[in-house]
């Protein structure tokens, strides 16, 4: 179609096909009424009718707690906040010690390796002045020195003596380190809505807080946790963790509904354990860290060293808030509109099932589908008198139409007019018993069985009446009643243009001619299968020609032409 601005103007829509079945109605409203069911279900319950923001937060933790512990060599010694929280661990985490191993006593000096870090000698020359690697607990001075009464390692500048032992006591030492609570303090912030809340939520008083204590089924809004239950609760215990440490997760959990009287916003915990303890037990199990306590000894410095092993507390927050907004809304109603068009995939697919008769399906195809040719491949129809039936052929610039295979077949489709106008000849007392006579042409074509058609050079002219040897259809007195007969091309003319003026002359003649035409393939084609161009035999156009012969004797070739029958298709060969 060419482009042109009144284009612009222009609306197109779909065609419809309106089935008139009670079956297929309702199974087409129960399958609307189940999409409608399911999409509201999902609209509501993850609430997309909704604006949503993600949560910005701090975190801010205070533990509690006091423990004394016994260690060998060292006496009892009472932990508070200060000693087992060790140092920050980073953004909303904490640290609690729960196992220590203790070397006191250490000053700077000169003191054998420890095996395996440290390398086994035989002579001074084994030993290397000035040189150290990472597992080395200090310097090399170049000596190799007694460390046990069985082996000899090199001598190292560093704190001694050095510590020597590797695992950890068990039970730990700070087991009760499970009673310990702490005060978790969340501030969060959702900037689209402008909207502020926390973790110690309003109704919460001093008095209230003095006295919780976090409990999933009791009291699961306090923010105060005992140490024992979070390690309970990420289904761990507290005993053989404390042993060697390891890391656990607080999640927090904002889901918030803003709208209204729905109005909703409480925090949820959860834990879980963070770290692997299963496949790393043989490759640096747990948690730990190192910390020293230093005093003067007689104006020596001394320290004491520990290493603390203990549980890493990491808070985390997540968060999503939801208000009601149309903008959304009207998305998500567009978005789902495209779910009913399962209705019609279902019911097209049942329809082309065995669950409907044959003639039922090619019915329904036959409405719903129009098949538009591509005029570069003519699809043309053609009717032989010895054959009940009409072919379907594309047309052929090699082959002569003839001799073309027909791509379908397609029964004949009577047309009432012209059975009218044949009881209207026989009421008349035209009984029809001529004859057929047979005119044969002086120089028949190789393609022609009748003997009355006329050589042509286009393959698409190249027709006969007949596909068997036998009659023309041209000698039949009917097709001299139906065809050729004057009175009865001028009746329809005049059908068709009541006011037009019966004079002879060349416009006269050629309307006739055309009128003709039409008056054969409709008798002989009827109604052509859709998208199809008629064709007329050579014998049957040639002998319109020369009934109604044009005086210059030049005659349009065959070519796609509009005809007024209703019954045959607006396209025609002439």
């Amino acid at each position: 179609m060419p482009c042109k601005l009144l284009n612009l103007c222009e609306y197109e829509t779909h065609k419809l096909v309106r089935i008139q079945s009670v079956r297929l109605g309702s199974l087409k409203w129960t399958f609307n009424g189940v999409i409608l069911m399911f999409v509201c279900i999902v609209m509501f319950w993850n609430k997309e009718y909704q604006e949503h923001d993600y949560v910005v937060s701090s975190v801010t933790a205070k533990v509690k707690g006091v423990a004394m512990t016994s260690l060998p060599d060292v006496g009892d010694i009472v932990w508070d906040v200060v000693d087992y929280s060790g140092p920050s661990q980073g953004k909303n985490s904490f640290f609690v010690v729960t196992n220590v191993i203790v070397t006191k006593n250490q000053r700077q000096g000169k003191c054998p390796e420890v095996p395996p870090y440290g390398k086994v000698c035989w002579t001074d020359k084994d030993c290397v002045k000035g040189f150290w690697d990472q597992n080395s607990h200090g310097v090399q001075t170049g000596a190799c020195v007694k460390f046990d009464v069985t082996q000899k390692t090199c001598e190292v500048s560093t704190w001694c003596p050095i510590e020597t032992k590797k695992k950890p006591p068990k039970p730990a030492l700070l087991a009760s380190a499970e009673n310990f609570t702490v005060l978790i303090k969340n501030n969060i912030r959702f900037p689209n809505f402008n909207f502020i809340r926390r973790n110690i939520l309003p109704e919460m008083t001093d008095n209230y807080l003095k006295h919780c204590q976090f409990n999933r089924r009791t009291d699961p809004w306090c923010p105060i946790f005992r140490l024992g239950d979070i390690v309970q609760e990420a289904r761990e215990n507290f005993s053989e963790m404390a042993v060697e440490g390891g890391v656990i997760g607080i999640q927090i959990k904002w889901d918030c509904n803003l709208d209204g009287f729905l109005r909703n916003c409480l925090p949820k915990y959860s834990f879980r354990r963070l770290d692997e303890k299963e496949s790393n037990r043989t490759l640096y199990p747990g948690l730990n860290f190192r910390f020293a306590r230093y005093q003067t000894e007689k104006g020596v410095a001394e320290r004491t060293l520990f290493k603390a092993f203990g549980i890493r507390f990491d808070v985390m927050v997540f968060g999503k808030a939801g208000k009601f907004s149309i903008i959304q809304l009207i998305i998500y109603i567009g978005s789902t509109l495209s779910y009913y068009a399962l209705t019609t995939l279902f019911i097209d697919w049942l329809i082309g099932t065995s669950c409907f008769s044959k003639e039922a399906r090619q019915n329904y195809s036959e409405k719903k589908i129009e098949s538009v040719q591509d005029r570069t491949q003519c699809i043309l129809c053609v009717s032989f008198v010895d054959e009940n039936h009409i072919r379907v052929v594309k047309r052929s610039h090699r082959k002569s139409l003839q001799q073309v295979k027909p791509m379908s077949v397609h029964p004949f489709k009577d047309d009432i007019r012209h059975l009218s106008a044949m009881a209207g000849v026989l009421q008349k007392g035209h009984i029809i018993d001529k004859q057929p006579q047979a005119l044969p042409r002086p120089s028949r074509p190789a393609w022609c069985l009748c003997g009355c058609c006329l050589p042509s050079t286009h393959p698409q002219e190249q027709l006969c009446c007949r596909m068997s040897r036998g009659h023309c259809i041209t000698t039949s007195s009917l097709f001299e009643q139906l065809v050729l007969s004057r009175p009865l091309l001028e009746a329809v003319l005049l059908y068709r243009e009541p006011l037009c003026e019966l004079t002879e002359g060349e416009q006269w003649t050629t309307a006739l001619r055309h009128c003709a035409y039409i008056q054969y393939i409709t008798w002989r084609i009827g109604a052509p299968p859709r998208e199809s161009l008629p064709v007329m035999p050579s014998c049957s156009v040639w002998r319109i020609r020369e009934e109604y012969s044009s005086q210059d004797g030049e005659y349009t070739s065959m070519r796609p032409s509009r005809t007024t029958s209703p019954q045959s298709s607006p396209n025609t060969y002439l």
